[in-house]
């Protein structure tokens, strides 16, 4: 059974951090943003679910699917 749980780099303290969805505690901190963002990527993709991505504000940026998508929707 596939755990489409989606997941979330948000800005945490001064670090950054990944997060899945519906846990009140992050997953692992990393020191840059990007090294965040790689790690959120290879567990969205292993998940098969949705990778968000905060700015440093604290406003969501990004977002990319790597789940089942609809085919009739664009993006």
């Amino acid at each position: 059974m596939k755990n489409n749980k989606n997941v979330f780099v948000v800005k945490h303290g001064d670090d950054w951090a990944t997060r899945t969805a519906g846990n009140q505690r992050v997953t692992k901190t990393f020191d840059t943003q990007k090294q965040a963002i790689d790690a959120g990527r290879q567990q969205a993709i292993k998940n098969q679910s949705e990778l968000t991505i905060q700015n440093k504000h604290g406003q969501f940026r990004e977002k990319n699917s790597y789940g089942n998508d609809p085919k009739n929707i664009q993006g």
